[in-house]
């Protein structure tokens, strides 16, 4: 009979029913107890969460050995897994995944406030046994790998990055049946991610942001794995989240300042899949559902292939855009129409036009420079190069996501209906537009 290998049973490590550890003491006295977490890490290992300092604790720290029977939701089938201890992680991707999961379990028991994450503890497979259960059918689910290659296949058709973003979340909901999403970059000048793209909300988001390691968006950003949550937690609400952090800095997110984020009140289960480009994140790309347990395993694989195709278009996209030559100017004629007031808050690039807030940071900081250029010498053609280049914006070496930053802002004016836009003219190139006369004011 050929041994079982740990990816074939990657469904019973879900934490949906409860698995059972066993240790003995030194003398062979043995100890079962239950375990909030056994942990997929790669095809030789798991991780077990490490909560409490108890006789489980003491036996693994003498013994180096345990055993974890666990549970296939779907089919009732049962394992016992023979493992080798080997280290306790307190830090780093591997930690922060098991943290922000037992953060939804606790969560889901009423247990928040006893629930806590001491570590990772880390383990070698060394034998996997099926026990004898009465099993059921496995259930006929999406075909994932299908899925993958039409969304694939659809997004790659796609020749603007704003096109992009929105064609990979309709390729979510089209093909794996994902009804609320959204795309968020990551501004490395603030160590803040900002949605440029959201479907199956309410209102839509853009330019709502989240701190580098808030909530499972941060979290996936911070550390470069994806994060999943089958029962959501109250501690990953990104509104607690994001208010709490704002109070601890002393700022206050009540102003008119904040836009509000797009997310599910009430979501049960969530995904966030990193954008990565050369080991770091760019990005994330999020789901989430009001139904538990959506996202397992194989969609956390199937996704992973998405994020990566949309790394590399996005970066594609963006580089192309340098090999445009320079715009001409165009000088206006007499400007008619309404009174349009731009106030530009140089501290932070604050925007607000009229008495509404609109953006702020490097979006803020390239729009305040057009209305300048437009209201000044009458130029209305840019190209994102020059942008890149231009040392007032003080934009870092690594701003690969400045084509990002203005569809950013290119929706956000939309949205605002202020009376000013921006339109593609071509690879790298936009056009500044005014319905009436700029009035500019710096603070």
């Amino acid at each position: 009979m050929t041994p079982l290998k740990l990816p074939a049973i990657r469904n019973c490590l879900e934490g949906i029913v409860p698995s059972v550890l066993a240790t003995a003491d030194a003398s062979g006295t043995p100890n079962v107890s239950l375990i909030s977490q056994v942990q997929y890490v790669d095809p030789e290992h798991v991780a077990l969460s490490y909560q409490f300092f108890n006789k489980t604790r003491r036996n693994l720290l003498t013994t180096k050995r345990a055993s974890v029977a666990v549970v296939d939701p779907d089919t009732n089938a049962q394992y016992r897994l023979t493992l080798e201890y080997l280290e306790t992680q307190t830090s780093g991707p591997l930690f922060e995944a098991m943290r922000a999961k037992l953060a939804g379990i606790a969560s889901h028991s009423g247990m928040q406030g006893v629930f806590r994450l001491l570590g990772s503890d880390v383990f070698r497979v060394q034998e996997i046994e099926a026990l004898p259960s009465t099993t059921m059918p496995q259930p006929i689910g999406l075909n994932l790998l299908s899925a993958v290659r039409r969304a694939c296949e659809q997004i790659a058709t796609c020749d603007e990055l704003g096109e992009l973003f929105d064609a990979v979340l309709a390729g979510l909901q089209q093909h794996f049946g994902i009804e609320h999403s959204m795309v968020m970059m990551l501004d490395r000048t603030t160590d803040r991610l900002y949605t440029v793209a959201s479907r199956g909300y309410p209102v839509s988001g853009i330019g709502s942001e989240v701190g580098l390691g808030e909530g499972v968006i941060g979290v996936a950003a911070a550390q470069c794995v994806p994060i999943r949550i089958g029962r959501m937690a109250s501690e990953y609400s990104y509104g607690t989240a994001i208010r709490d952090t704002a109070r601890a800095a002393g700022l206050h997110l009540e102003g008119n300042t904040a836009i509000p984020y797009p997310g599910l009140k009430a979501p049960q289960s969530q995904i966030a899949m990193p954008i990565l480009h050369d080991g770091s994140a760019i990005g994330v790309l999020f789901a989430e559902s009001a139904e538990p347990n959506q996202f397992g395993y194989e969609e956390e694989d199937a996704l992973s292939l998405v994020a990566s195709h949309l790394s590399a278009l996005s970066l594609l996209l963006q580089q192309e855009e340098a090999f445009e030559k320079a715009p001409s100017r165009v000088a206006p004629g007499e400007v008619t129409g309404r009174e349009i007031r731009i106030r530009h808050y140089r501290a932070d690039n604050t925007v607000f036009v009229g008495n509404d807030y609109l953006i702020k940071g490097v979006a803020g900081a390239i729009l305040w420079k057009i209305a300048q250029e437009r209201a000044e010498g009458g130029r209305i053609e840019f190209t994102n190069r020059e942008l890149r280049l231009d040392p007032a914006l003080r934009l870092p070496e690594y701003a690969e996501n400045l084509e990002a930053r203005l569809v950013l802002l290119q929706r956000r004016l939309c949205e605002r209906d202020a009376g000013i836009a921006i339109e593609k003219c071509g690879r790298g190139r936009f056009r500044f537009l005014a319905e009436g006369r700029l009035v500019l004011e710096e603070i």
